[in-house]
């Protein structure tokens, strides 16, 4: 039996599996977030919080196939998370009566405090990086809080921070080939002026942080010593969880933001996108993110007086496609992928007296369509062909979505029977780490299960593309 733990933005993701890919119990538990303008920020206790929660929450009194189930069959742990989100680690971990490790709040991936310091980052890495990422939050840490810089022991991503926390080993996970950009080395640690010690030895996925520490397992019930194992960056899980293993192929990870990964034969050289190794070799991840798809549906809800997520699909369901003529831009926190502009603003377009709150909720998920879109013109443009899209997580659940993307990017799209791709790659990881597979291809064929699949409508294709025209326009 494996355990499989996501740290999402908004919900901490755990499941138990068998090596059949077979999902015995689940648990997903909130998560909150506190954010001021450019500012983003999480308690990575919480993070701890939640995982002695779902501990006690995945053993029910049954399993699907009618046993007990019990935390001493777990064979290994794997973990994946959000990012990139940056910890700064205040001191060692101590777990007497729980989880503890002393920190100070995560600086969340929509964090765009340090766009200060990306120029700097970009020109000791040899390309842009934006403030996103680990490099230009760390330089405004120390150039910005310089005592908090001086406090901290260790700079540790999202996963590893909960690998830490039940290992006493710190790490850090370095995904792929084609990654060095977005994270460090020695000699760029030199040239900003950065303490080499503060940031720990880099493993790949599907590598051990460590084992579990004796004092944790016997808290939770663990059987000594099993291995904790790197599942990599959530979107590295989610591609393998949504059975992305032949060029042509995309993942689309639709949560709090939208990660567009494409299988393709060979690396892309195009600043508009990230191109890095893919986790079956020899193939490589062309990758575009959005940064506020979930996000925007649930900014939607409020902003229209909407209760819940149910609601705002009902209330989209009643417009007709394209939404009257009205366009939203999804920049509800800048954008990533192909603008790369942190100044972006989200708008609405083509209003009129005649725009009520079904059309506008419809335009929202019509602009989440056609920011995937986007990312995919611009896949197109690099010269690579994205045949279909393999659409994971919590939204996969509405059909009105998933037809939207289908419509709008004329690509298949494909809903699969385990929702949550990074929990089932995980899985996938996991099993081949243990030599229950020899690759994570065969696993991933063996494992993944196409539920639904969406045509594109033909009927709509002139409105979307009359309306994507316009979504471009005016984007500038």
């Amino acid at each position: 039996m494996l355990l499989t733990i996501d740290i999402g933005t908004s919900t901490f993701k755990s499941a138990l599996f068998d090596f059949d890919g077979n999902i015995l119990s689940s648990s997903f538990i909130p998560l909150s977030i506190k954010s001021s303008g450019n500012k983003h920020e999480a308690q990575p206790s919480l993070w701890l919080c939640a995982f002695e929660e779902c501990c006690k929450k995945l053993i029910p009194l049954k399993g699907k196939n009618e046993y007990l189930l019990n935390l001493r069959e777990v064979q290994a742990i794997i973990i994946s998370g959000n990012g990139p989100s940056l910890v700064p680690v205040l001191g060692e971990r101590h777990n007497e009566n729980g989880l503890f490790v002393p920190s100070e709040n995560a600086r969340l991936w929509l964090d765009r405090r340090a766009v200060k310091y990306q120029e700097e980052a970009s020109q000791v890495m040899g390309g842009f990086v934006d403030a996103c990422f680990f490099l230009p939050k760390i330089l405004y840490i120390k150039n910005n809080e310089e005592e908090l810089y001086k406090k901290t022991k260790y700079f540790l991503g999202c996963p590893e921070y909960l690998a830490y926390a039940l290992t006493g080993t710190p790490c850090s996970v370095f995904p792929c080939e084609g990654f060095d950009r977005w994270f460090w080395n020695d000699e760029a640690l030199k040239k900003l002026n950065l303490e080499k010690d503060k940031f720990p030895p880099f493993i790949r996925p599907g590598e051990l942080f460590g084992t579990i520490s004796a004092k944790t397992a016997q808290i939770f019930g663990f059987k000594k010593n099993i291995p904790v194992i790197s599942g990599g960056p959530d979107f590295f899980a989610a591609i393998l969880g949504s059975g992305v293993i032949k060029p042509g192929q995309a993942c689309d990870r639709s949560g709090s933001s939208e990660g567009i990964n494409l299988c393709t034969k060979n690396k892309v050289n195009d600043e508009r996108l990230m191109s890095y190794g893919h986790p079956v070799k020899p193939y490589w991840n062309l990758s575009g993110i959005i940064n506020t798809t979930g996000k925007a549906i649930e900014w939607g809800c409020g902003f229209l007086g909407l209760k819940s997520f149910e609601d705002f699909f009902a209330s989209a369901q009643e417009s007709k496609p394209g939404s009257g003529g009205i366009i939203f831009h999804p920049y509800l926190a800048g954008e990533r992928s192909p603008v790369w502009d942190a100044s972006l603003k989200a708008s609405w377009s083509g209003i009129s007296l005649s725009t009520g709150r079904s059309e506008a909720a419809n335009s929202i998920l019509e602009g989440i369509g056609f920011a995937i879109r986007d990312v995919i013109s611009a896949m197109e443009e690099a010269g690579e062909n994205p045949v279909q899209l393999h659409i994971t997580g919590k939204l996969s659940d509405c059909g009105l979505l998933n037809q939207i993307k289908a419509d709008i990017t004329g690509k298949e799209a494909l809903v699969f029977a385990c929702r949550e791709a990074e929990l089932s790659g995980l899985a996938i990881i996991g099993s081949c780490s243990l030599k229950k597979f020899s690759s994570c291809a065969e696993a991933s064929s063996a494992i993944i299960k196409i539920e639904k699949r969406y045509e594109p409508n033909t009927k709509n294709e002139k409105i979307y593309n009359n309306l994507f025209s316009d979504y471009k326009r005016c984007q500038k």
